[in-house]
């Protein structure tokens, strides 16, 4: 069943990249106890990711920080160092934390899994943003066609944040 406002994250574990290496960091780490901005992607630079939804949430950053989000988070099912390319081509490092679930374990858990086998892709993360306080989902939004980034895009969240 795909989340929705009111449901706790499920618990996994994610991989980031870090001047230090690798990180394994967990559900807990990121959102206890803090107001986060997630929003998923399918595939790092694939065109909708790379030309509209990633570089919109670095666009907007400063304004959705100014909303009290302590984190801006992306999930991708990419490795940790393709996300790591990916933010430093597109400026948002230091900006968006990049979160790699490569087995899809937090994706499966929240119901949010995209079967793009049809196109040679195996299974990725719907697209998706969702705000999340202490854990808990407060507002999602779902795009219903993945190559589109509208509903989960940053503008989006921006209004729903009242700007």
């Amino acid at each position: 069943m795909p989340l929705h406002a009111g449901d706790r994250l499920p618990a996994a574990t994610f991989r980031t990249r870090t001047p230090e290496g690798v990180k394994t960091l967990t559900t807990a780490d990121v959102f206890g106890g803090r107001k986060v901005v997630l929003f998923a992607v399918p595939a790092a630079f694939s065109p909708t990711c790379s030309q509209t939804h990633l570089p919109g949430y670095v666009a907007h950053h400063d304004a959705i920080k100014a909303g009290g989000v302590d984190e801006i988070a992306c999930v991708s099912a990419n490795d940790a160092w393709v996300l790591d390319a990916w933010a430093r081509e597109h400026g948002a490092a230091g900006k968006v934390l990049m979160l790699s679930d490569g087995n899809l374990e937090f994706t499966r858990a929240a119901g949010m899994e995209l079967d793009a086998t049809i196109v040679g892709e195996g299974f990725r993360s719907q697209r998706y943003a969702a705000i999340v306080e202490d854990g808990v989902v407060t507002e999602i939004r779902v795009d219903d066609k993945p190559w589109l980034a509208e509903a989960s895009s940053a503008s989006s969240i921006c209004r729903l944040q009242g700007q």
